[in-house]
């Protein structure tokens, strides 16, 4: 029988590896989670996602000056131990992309 969680857990979890452009421009990543935004550190990590449903995974990047690299996936809910790599250009301008690993 398995035991009860505390509230605001879960067993769904997503690995994401955020790619670090050459030229960050001073850049850190935000990860979102169906809109909720997350501090995030480049390199591999794994994100905790609700067990019901599908979810949206988007990540954006932000220096003092402005918002730059958005990009968004969708997660459906029966998939578990996804895997996936978010990359940016060179410039700090445009958008982003999230891919499958």
């Amino acid at each position: 029988m398995d035991a009860t969680l505390p509230s605001g857990t879960t067993r769904r979890r997503v690995e994401l590896r955020l790619v670090r452009p050459l030229l960050t421009w001073f850049a850190r990543p935000t990860v979102t989670i169906d809109g909720v935004g997350h501090p995030a550190q480049w390199g591999d990590g794994t994100w905790a996602v609700p067990d019901g449903g599908g979810t949206v995974i988007g990540v954006y990047l932000y220096n003092r000056a402005w918002r730059f690299g958005s990009a968004s996936v969708d997660v459906p809910a029966a998939a578990d131990g996804d895997a996936f790599e978010y990359r940016v250009g060179l410039l700090p301008v445009g958008s982003g992309t999230i891919r499958r690993r």
